[in-house]
């Protein structure tokens, strides 16, 4: 005696939902143990220009609104404000640590009422130890104790890296100076 078809169909039907519900699951378990192929962290020092220490800074606002002026970045939010900065790297917090590259990009504050900004960077090194960039692209949302930005690709030491960057403020002193430890993890490695 031959089973009838819808049996047949509903039984197919439900091995293959056991199939891919497993096949889903054996995927979420292996995506949550992959470990970065590599793992640095760096330090960078941004002094920005604010008309009296041209000698030392490392950013200039070079767009700002309407209301805004190039020396002092705009209201509460710095809403419209656009640097471009060359931030010396070290491995350590202290400014006056041997750099191991530049910090070399800009950042935009975008949001009225919230302190945030969009970046894009990259980590220039030219040493005996890296050489080549990593590239790094994302919102920041300064008021977060860490934030994660995305690592977009890279040349020389780190050609086609892609990770995560972790950025945390490590210091802040008004308007002129700040420092970022970036802990980046790479998840791509191609070397």
């Amino acid at each position: 005696m031959k089973p009838p078809k819808p049996i047949i169909s509903t039984l197919m039907f439900l091995l293959f939902i056991i199939f891919i519900c497993g096949f889903n699951s054996a995927l979420a378990q292996k995506r949550s143990v992959i470990k970065p192929c590599q793992r640095l962290v760096f330090y960078f020092h941004d002094i920005i220009y604010n008309g009296k220490n041209a000698k030392n800074a490392t950013s200039a606002i070079v767009g700002a609104p309407a209301w805004g002026n190039r020396t002092i970045l705009a209201g509460k939010e710095h809403f419209g404000d656009l640097v471009v900065f060359d931030d010396p790297i070290t491995l350590d917090n202290n400014l006056h640590s041997t750099p191991v590259g530049r910090a070399q990009g800009f950042y935009l504050y975008d949001k009225k009422d919230v302190f945030t900004a969009w970046l894009g960077f990259s980590f220039v090194f030219n040493s005996t130890e890296h050489k080549g960039s990593i590239n790094f692209a994302g919102a920041d949302p300064l008021m977060n104790k860490t934030r994660d930005v995305s690592v977009v690709g890279g040349t020389g030491d780190f050609f086609m890296a892609r990770g995560i960057a972790t950025l945390m403020t490590d210091a802040f002193e008004g308007e002129v100076y700040f420092r970022l430890r970036v802990d980046i993890k790479l998840y791509e490695c191609w070397w």
